[in-house]
């Protein structure tokens, strides 16, 4: 898939760029992804985050506390509510893309699975891809990083 990606929220408000390919793609299953998706899991897609450019719109910010602690700073559109990114504390040249609201998903594919611990009991875990029970650790997203790289 070239880039540059584009995405943005359900009712058109929010249009934003990406002009890097991504750093990695996972799924996480912690319960505060499961609360923000209202689903059983949550998507990120870390990029550079000067990549990220918005064409049209604002999106409206929250700021939450993270299970270690730090605050992740939450963007979502003002009108219909869709989570478009967040950018952690933890890590200021990265934004986590909400990968469901790119134009197109079908190249998706995620390298690991975060938070098993709190995943839903009806979730099946692939064998092929690495799952770590809770937060990674530094060494841990470096393999998560190198089995994304690998797949692009």
């Amino acid at each position: 898939m070239p880039f540059p990606y584009t995405g943005g929220c359900q009712c058109g408000q929010i249009r934003y760029e990406l002009q890097a390919e991504p750093l990695t793609l996972y799924v996480c299953h912690c319960t505060d992804c499961q609360h923000q998706s209202s689903s059983a899991f949550g998507m990120s897609m870390p990029l550079p985050r000067e990549s990220v450019k918005l064409t049209k719109g604002t999106p409206k910010q929250w700021s939450r506390p993270s299970a270690s602690g730090r605050t992740v700073a939450c963007f979502f559109c003002s009108n219909c509510g869709t989570r478009l990114f967040h950018q952690p504390s933890r890590n200021d040249k990265i934004t986590n893309i909400k990968p469901g609201t790119l134009d197109d998903t079908s190249w998706l594919e995620p390298a690991a699975h975060l938070w098993t611990a709190s995943a839903q009991s009806w979730v099946s875990l692939s064998d092929n891809m690495l799952s770590i029970p809770q937060q990674p650790t530094h060494k841990e997203f470096e393999e998560i990083y190198k089995r994304f790289e690998k797949k692009l």
